[in-house]
Order: C-alpha cells, then sequence, then structure tokens
C-alpha cells in the first residue's frame, strides 16, 4: 500500500499547520522558516518539529480517552 501526505481529515490540515508553526517557534526556527520555507530547513530542524508534533497529538489524545473512559469492575 502506497504512503500518502494527505490527512485523514482533510479539515485537518489547517491546524496541523498553524502546529508545526507554533513548534516551530517554540524551537526557536519560526522565523528562518517564515524567510526561507521548510525545504532550506535541515532534516534534524524538520525531525524535531515533526517529533514534538507527534508528542502534542499523542498527549492530546490521551487526555481526551482519560476524560472520557469508563472505569468498569
Amino acid at each position: 500500500m502506497a504512503r500518502s501526505n494527505k490527512p485523514v481529515n482533510p479539515g485537518a490540515a489547517n491546524a496541523l499547520d498553524s502546529m508545526k508553526y507554533e513548534i516551530a517557534s517554540e524551537l526557536g526556527i519560526a522565523d528562518t522558516v517564515r524567510q526561507n520555507g521548510w525545504a532550506t530547513m535541515t532534516s534534524a530542524d524538520c525531525g524535531r518539529v515533526g517529533g514534538h508534533m507527534v508528542r502534542r497529538m499523542i498527549e492530546q489524545y490521551e487526555s481526551g480517552i482519560a476524560g472520557t473512559s469508563n472505569t468498569q469492575q
């Protein structure tokens, strides 16, 4: 099966893009990205941004299921 860079939910593309720039800002590379674009960034910087995005999405998911979990005994 071929991999796709398309989001599962197309409406989430804007939210993911804003998260990407927010994390780039937190890492101190947002100005460089805005001036030169993502294509000029190092693999390490892009990997850092992606790693932080995944970490934040996992935290959001876990906090979401923690608030709706039912404990059965």
